[in-house]
């Protein structure tokens, strides 16, 4: 399934772990992730409003870090930004419970299936 035929965020999330292959990748998103919600919650917790945009920065900044510099790829939040943030968040929760290992290589074998011969290194 190509970029432009993800219709829906369950034809979306493979991709999106494909995306995430390397476990250092998936570490800068989660320590992102969980740094930009701490920061937003006391950001309103505390009537801070205004640096509100900062929370999303942070969070961004490890995670692009990720995918420039570990990955070697384009962060998905260009092209779907609703559901990249709706994965990021599930892809965290699968990770604190120690199941996101096992999604990474179920999402692998499925395009190996999908694509015969593909490549699926960088």
């Amino acid at each position: 399934m190509t970029e432009q035929e993800l219709k829906s965020f369950r034809d979306f999330w493979p991709h999106y772990v494909r995306e995430h292959s390397r476990p250092a990748t998936r570490a800068l998103h989660a320590v992102g992730t969980l740094a930009s919600t701490t920061l937003a919650v006391m950001l309103l917790a505390t009537g801070r409003w205004r640096w509100l945009p900062l929370a999303l920065v942070v969070g961004y900044a490890a995670a692009w870090v990720g995918h420039f510099f570990v990955e070697h790829n384009r962060p998905a939040t260009f092209k779907h930004p609703l559901w990249s943030f709706l994965a990021d968040y599930k892809m965290v929760a699968l990770i604190l419970t120690g199941r996101m290992g096992a999604e990474a290589e179920r999402a692998k074998a499925a395009r190996v299936k999908v694509m015969p011969g593909a490549s699926t290194t960088r």
